[in-house]
């Protein structure tokens, strides 16, 4: 892991995040998603993705299979968690203490979300 000095302004992170992020929905899902973006704060980072569905997961939920897609969906995010979670330690410098993901139909939207391990407090 990289320390907290050495990791890469939070615009750079943000956006090596979402590329990391992206590149595993394509790895595991066999798509990558048409939008995504990264939003930092102190001890969260939030992913949020549009469009992430596939042709035949678009067309289950159209015949009222939303509950289907959904639970393919978070079967996806939990075999995708360990290397989302590596990603974001190994990018970030920090570890990982939770992860949690969620999924929207319409409109198409994923959310990954990542828990930080809260920074040493300053001296005074």
């Amino acid at each position: 892991m990289t320390s907290a000095e050495t990791r890469p302004p939070d615009g750079q992170l943000a956006s090596a995040i979402t590329e990391a992020v992206v590149a595993a929905f394509h790895q595991y899902v066999g798509q990558a998603t048409a939008k995504a973006r990264t939003f930092l704060n102190e001890n969260l980072v939030h992913v949020l993705l549009e469009d992430t569905m596939s042709t035949t997961e678009r067309q289950l939920a159209a015949t009222r299979e939303e509950e289907f897609v959904l639970a393919i969906r978070r079967k996806f995010q939990q075999t995708m968690r360990d290397d989302l979670i590596a990603a974001v330690e190994q990018l970030g410098g920090r570890k990982v203490i939770a992860f949690m993901s969620d999924n929207h139909m319409e409109p198409d939207f994923s959310v990954e979300i990542f828990v930080l391990e809260p920074l040493p407090a300053s001296p005074v």
